[in-house]
C-alpha cells in the first residue's frame, strides 16, 4: 500500500487494512500459482491405459470442484483435451466470485506438498491479502495487532515527524508490488527507532546503541529489551549488513525480515513513547 500525501503530511490518520477480496493484482498472481501447477501436471502427459497426472488432475477438478457431467469433460484418445480444458478453466476463473477463485486455489494446492503451500503465502503476503494456507486449507489471519502497532507509530504527533518519515519510507519500499525494495526498509524502520531515540536523548550525534544505553539508565527500560535493539542493529550494520553496499556473497534480505523489522521497530516505539 502507498501512504496518502495526507498520510504523510500528518493531515490523516494513517489505516492499514489486509484485502479481504481479490483485487486483479491478486487474481493475477493466484492464476500463475494455478498455471504453474497444470503446467507441472503436464509433464507426465501420456497416452495409453492409464490416465496422465493431467487427466486425473481434471477429472478431479470437473467432477468435484465444477461438478459437471464427466460426458462433457473434453477427452482425446483417453486423456484430457489439455488446450481446451486450460481456456475453458482461464474463462471459468476470471468471471468468478474472488470467494470461488480461492475456492479454486484451495481445492487445487489442497493435496500438494506443504512447500507449495508455502509458495502460494509468499504470493498472497505479498499481495497484502487477509487470507493463508494453514493445514492444508486456506484461512482468514489475524494480523491486526501487528497492524495496530504500524499505524499507532505512524500517527505520532509532529514533534516525533522524522520517526513517521522514515516508518512510512519502510513502509512504502515494503509494499511497493512492482519493484519492492526490503533492504531499504529495514534500512528505514531501523532509522525510525534510531530518530526517536534521537529525540528523546537530545543527542543528535548518538548512534542507537548510545542513545538506548542512557534511555536505559534515565527511562528504565529493560536491559533485556536495549540488548535485543541493539543486537538487531549491529545485523543491519555489521560488515555484511543492510546499511553496507550490497556484495558478491551478501544474504538476500526478503519480506519476512522487512516486515518484522517494521512491525518490531513500530512496537518498540511505541514500548518507548510510553515511557517519556
Amino acid at each position: 500500500m502507498k501512504l496518502r500525501f495526507s498520510d504523510r503530511i500528518g493531515k490523516t490518520e494513517v489505516k492499514i487494512e489486509l484485502l479481504k477480496e481479490v483485487p486483479i493484482e491478486m487474481a493475477n498472481a493466484l492464476w500463475t500459482l494455478i498455471f504453474e501447477l497444470i503446467d507441472q501436471k503436464s509433464i507426465n502427459l501420456t497416452y495409453g491405459h492409464t490416465y496422465s497426472d493431467l487427466t486425473l488432475f481434471y477429472r478431479k477438478l470437473w467432477v468435484y470442484f465444477l461438478k459437471k457431467p464427466i460426458d462433457e469433460m473434453p477427452f482425446r484418445y483417453g486423456q484430457v483435451e489439455a488446450e481446451y480444458a486450460l481456456k475453458f478453466l482461464r474463462a471459468w476463473y476470471f468471471k468468478a466470485e474472488w470467494y470461488e477463485k480461492l475456492n479454486l486455489l484451495e481445492f487445487c494446492f489442497e493435496d500438494e506438498e506443504k512447500e507449495l503451500h508455502e509458495i502460494c503465502n509468499s504470493f498472497l503476503q505479498r499481495e497484502f491479502s487477509a487470507y493463508r494456507f494453514v493445514g492444508g486449507v486456506i484461512v482468514e489471519v489475524n494480523s491486526q495487532e501487528e497492524i495496530i502497532e504500524i499505524e499507532k507509530a505512524l500517527n505520532q504527533t509532529d514533534k516525533f515527524k522524522p520517526v513517521k518519515t522514515h516508518l512510512s519510507t519502510a513502509l512504502n519500499l515494503l509494499s511497493d508490488k512492482r519493484k519492492p525494495d526490503y533492504r531499504n526498509s529495514i534500512k528505514e524502520s531501523i532509522s525510525a527507532l534510531e530518530s526517536l531515540c534521537k529525540i528523546i536523548t537530545n543527542k543528535e550525534s548518538a548512534t542507537l546503541g548510545q542513545a538506548l544505553n542512557e534511555i536505559e539508565r534515565t527511562h528504565i527500560i529493560p536491559g533485556s529489551l536495549n540488548s535485543a535493539f541493539s543486537k538487531l542493529y549491529g545485523y543491519t550494520s555489521d560488515e555484511a549488513g543492510i546499511r553496507h553496499a550490497i556484495l558478491e556473497g551478501d544474504s538476500k534480505v526478503d519480506l519476512a525480515e522487512a516486515r518484522f523489522m517494521l512491525i518490531a521497530c513500530s512496537a518498540f516505539i511505541n514500548y518507548l513513547l510510553s515511557k517519556i
